[in-house]
């Protein structure tokens, strides 16, 4: 099969999975959301659930109710002589690659 540039291999997406009543899991799943919830709360407000299992009801309830906390990625960069010396020819190639004449002013 031959893909065209700028065209999706898949326009339609993932095909949806249909449940033999024609509902699908998302359906499903949110069929039973209120249910879930009271669920989680009773688990968190649970005197006989260990600390994990509150941990892990509070953090669902959260995510759910909240969003997920945002994760920085922190990424450092180290730079020496000899890579930024290969930085700056790579860059002044770059601009002799692409040196344009200059127009006439109108």
């Amino acid at each position: 099969m031959t893909f065209v540039k700028g065209t999706s291999g898949n326009p339609g997406g993932r095909p949806k999975v249909k449940l033999a009543d024609g509902r699908t899991l998302t359906d499903l799943a949110r069929d039973h959301t209120e249910k879930a919830v009271t669920a989680l709360v009773a688990v968190l407000d649970s005197a006989e659930a260990t600390d994990s299992a509150r941990v892990s009801a509070a953090t669902a309830i959260l995510d759910r109710g909240w969003g997920r906390p945002r994760q920085d990625v922190g990424i450092e960069m180290k730079s020496d002589e000899a890579m930024a010396s290969l930085l700056e020819a790579a860059r002044k190639r770059a601009i002799e690659a692409k040196a344009v004449p200059e127009l006439p002013a109108s």
